[in-house]
């Protein structure tokens, strides 16, 4: 089916479906692959994304696209200071840079690093939600999602925490960037966009440098030292990998965490249910990353020989996006699919991807949100929203709330089940749903 870029492409990046994009997903997979004219081919369905994740000739280099595909692309291919990360790269180069940025964060090197940053994690949560003493309303994004992702990787990177505002632009930015905005000024984005990688480039270079002369226990430090039987990363893989380790070490799991609250808030039975069983959160986040992923598309991948699929032929140098929220909800895939149900069974869901490029950082980012939506439950006492739908971020691929106004009427001690303090300064627990006394 082919149809214009004004009624696929522009419907699926409107802002005006940021807050429930769902219905045109259901719309798109009556046509599994759909083609803008002179546009993407839109792949919806799960079993063809999924065959397409695992399917070498599907490329992610952008150096494998049509010149007329290419011009959809953010100007940063070129860049010489920053160049694209290994998730932008094709076997066997991605695959020696994957295992050489895995080789400090997990298994088979370091098998127990993500088991031994449990109980920094949880005292990490715990601090954050004492600071919300004296409060009976927050923004959640603003003081839980935002701040605790990005404490985590600075800290496991060591990157100084006071330098956090900085990057915070700097990952805005380059998020911003992935957002194929039919609207945007193409131009000025990709202004802003280089000098944002410019910055960020020139600041890790520094680190780098540091960890040269003082090595740490950190990942930058051992990813300056690191060495296998491939060799060890250049000065500007090393750069790359360090970027896409600040930027999506905390951009997706800023949005899982809010999703996260979001979707329980509006179905109390569940989180009725995880305060009673905390033993839940572990179905109950991979059900998540199904219903409401952080990262809803996957834009920009070209086929590296014609594809024939769902009986549609893409050729060679074609742009393809991947729409792994809408395989998500594919009642072809699953029963019921715009159920949230924490124990379904079989539950492959396309979250984190799925093949070579599946998300490495996934460990990470499931125990993270584990642990902050249990304590989260745990602790807040009737929390409710203040807002519904809340405000969404611009973001089309990287999709969440930009703000969570919640209210609640105490905090549970840390450490302990039972009891409540800090209630409002006068002690009531009747307010209106705006949270006005």
């Amino acid at each position: 089916m082919t149809q214009t870029q004004g009624s696929l492409v522009r419907r699926i990046t409107d802002y005006a479906h940021r807050a429930d994009p769902y219905p045109i997903y259901a719309e798109l997979r009556k046509t599994p692959v759909a083609h803008d004219e002179e546009g993407p081919y839109i792949v919806s369905t799960y079993w063809e994304i999924h065959g397409l994740l695992h399917d070498p000739r599907l490329s992610s280099d952008a150096r494998n696209l049509d010149p007329r595909a290419a011009s959809e692309l953010p100007e940063e291919d070129d860049d010489p200071g920053l160049p694209p990360s290994f998730l932008r790269l094709d076997p066997p180069e991605h695959d020696r840079l994957r295992r050489l940025a895995t080789a400090p964060f997990g298994p088979p090197h370091t098998p127990r690093r993500l088991h031994e940053m449990r109980g920094e994690l949880t005292r990490i949560v715990g601090e954050l939600i004492d600071g919300f003493e004296g409060r009976d309303r927050i923004d959640l994004v603003d003081h839980f999602s935002y701040p605790f992702p990005v404490t985590v990787i600075c800290r496991l990177l060591g990157v100084p925490r006071e330098d956090e505002p900085r990057f915070h632009a700097w990952a805005d930015t380059l998020a911003a960037s992935l957002d194929p905005d039919p609207d945007a000024d193409a131009a000025e984005r990709g202004r802003i966009t280089r000098q944002a990688r410019t910055e960020l480039a020139a600041y890790l270079s520094e680190l780098i440098e540091e960890r040269r002369r003082a090595p740490g226990d950190d990942m930058l430090s051992a990813l300056v030292g690191g060495e296998g039987p491939e060799g060890r990363m250049s000065r500007v893989e090393l750069l790359s990998t360090a970027a896409l380790l600040l930027v999506a070490g905390h951009e997706t799991t800023v949005n899982l965490i809010t999703n996260g609250m979001l979707t329980l808030l509006r179905n109390p039975d569940v989180l009725a249910r995880l305060r009673k069983d905390p033993h839940l959160v572990v179905p109950l986040v991979e059900e998540l990353l199904r219903f409401d992923p952080p990262v809803q598309m996957l834009p920009r991948r070209t086929p590296l020989s014609e594809i024939d699929i769902a009986g549609v032929t893409i050729p060679q140098g074609a742009s393809v996006w991947l729409l792994l929220a809408s395989g998500n909800r594919d009642p072809q895939r699953f029963p019921d699919p715009d159920r949230f149900d924490p124990q379904r069974r079989d539950n492959q869901h396309l979250g984190f991807g799925s093949g070579v490029h599946s998300c490495f950082g996934a460990p990470l980012a499931r125990l993270e949100a584990q642990i902050a939506l249990t304590e989260l439950v745990r602790r807040l006492d009737e929390p409710r929203l203040l807002e519904d739908p809340p405000t969404y971020r611009r973001n089309a691929v990287l999709r969440g709330p930009r703000h969570l106004p919640l209210a609640f009427e105490g905090l549970r001690p840390s450490g302990s089940p039972n009891g409540f303090r800090n209630r409002s300064p006068n002690g009531s627990r009747n307010r209106s749903p705006n949270g006005s006394r």
